[in-house]
């Protein structure tokens, strides 16, 4: 690809995204850029380059915007309130569906895989997304076979993860199947992640 990396990996950003949905996975995914000797990319991008508020408030200067981003191997897109207005714009919709043509493995967070239904990337195959927006999936995708339990469901170019902090858990995931579950162990160890819940 000309990027000097063997592995991209673009976490879109936009307005409205949960804070969570993005620097979980970016958390994960950039230690895993530092531990590897693949020494994969990772990068952020927002529609047009500029800055992003997201849902609580925290602002995000990204890297690129969509059109300059360039290649990517791993698409990340988080999920929040911000999801609902680009599953109704017909022309962000039709480059989800230039990615997924272009890109190897798609995969979402929580609402994000709104998006990805509006797209027509779910029909016929198994989701997850967060507890509360199943059937706002249906709605936008019969075909979907919802699973409600799983954090995470990987359909193998497609992955899609439950709400919020299941976005580290299919991160990991997806260090473990790019590389390996020792290298996902690692990259546990060293954010410290081994959750404990107090209720």
């Amino acid at each position: 690809m000309g990027t000097g990396h063997p592995m991209r990996v673009g976490i879109f950003v936009f307005d409205d995204a949960e804070e969570l949905d993005v620097v979980g996975p970016y958390e994960v995914l950039a230690a895993w850029a530092q531990q590897s000797e693949l020494r994969p990319e990772v990068v952020t991008f927002s529609p047009d380059g500029a800055g992003v508020r997201l849902a609580k408030g925290l602002r995000v200067v990204p890297d690129h915007g969509i059109a300059d981003v360039g290649a990517l191997h791993v698409l990340v897109y988080p999920g929040g309130h911000g999801t609902r207005a680009l599953a109704r714009d017909s022309e962000h919709l039709a480059w989800v569906r230039q990615m997924r043509a272009t890109t190897a493995l798609m995969t979402s967070v929580c609402t994000g895989a709104l998006v990805y239904a509006a797209a027509g990337l779910l029909a016929g195959r198994p989701a997850t997304t967060h507890h509360a927006a199943f059937d706002e999936l249906a709605e936008l995708e019969p075909a979907v076979l919802a699973d409600t339990e799983a954090r995470f469901v990987d359909d193998g170019d497609v992955v899609t993860s439950a709400g919020v902090s299941a976005g580290i858990d299919m991160a990991l995931h997806l260090v473990e199947r790019l590389e390996s579950a020792e290298q996902a162990r690692a990259v546990r160890r060293a954010i410290q992640y081994d959750p404990a819940p107090p209720v």
